[in-house]
């Protein structure tokens, strides 16, 4: 009997909130729960029940990484060069004649970069021409970061 009295009192209290209007401080709908399947079902729902709700289907069966990949559930692909841990690794690892090459406008290890990024062959030599004229852009201080040069890359490149 206790179980189904706290039960009842705790389907009574989420209820009851459910029905209290968002703060008028509160950020919009799509700011607090982000993008996701959970954000398509609930979008026109906007108490926080339902934005508790939205959250937790967002959070399951990968939805939001979903929709980021693909663009789907409200979600945006991203514009830069995301992800490619071999391109990270080798960049990592050549800073050093990576910067040399670029500066150059040719190289083993642009070449390889190019290869990494899926340059086209026929686009590569605008490639190597873009970075070699934006190499203060890519290489933007002494302690520049592989990171960094690659979302400079991505940017100058595009």
């Amino acid at each position: 009997m206790k179980r189904l009295t706290i039960s009842g009192c705790a389907l009574a209290f989420l209820v009851g909130f459910a029905a209290l209007p968002a703060p008028a401080a509160a950020q919009t709908f799509e700011q607090n729960v982000g993008c996701g399947l959970g954000s398509v079902l609930m979008k026109e729902r906007d108490a926080t029940l339902f934005q508790v709700l939205a959250i937790t289907t967002n959070g399951i069966l990968f939805n939001q990484t979903i929709g980021i990949t693909f663009g789907v559930f409200g979600c945006q692909q991203p514009t830069l060069f995301v992800e490619n841990e071999r391109l990270n690794t080798f960049v990592a690892a050549n800073m050093d004649s990576l910067a040399q090459d670029m500066a150059a406008g040719s190289g083993e290890s642009l070449a390889t970069v190019a290869e990494l990024m899926e340059v086209p062959v026929e686009k590569r030599a605008d490639f190597y021409a873009a970075l070699q004229s934006n190499f203060k852009e890519v290489y933007a201080s002494g302690g520049v970061q592989s990171a960094d040069v690659i979302d400079n890359i991505s940017k100058t490149s595009l």
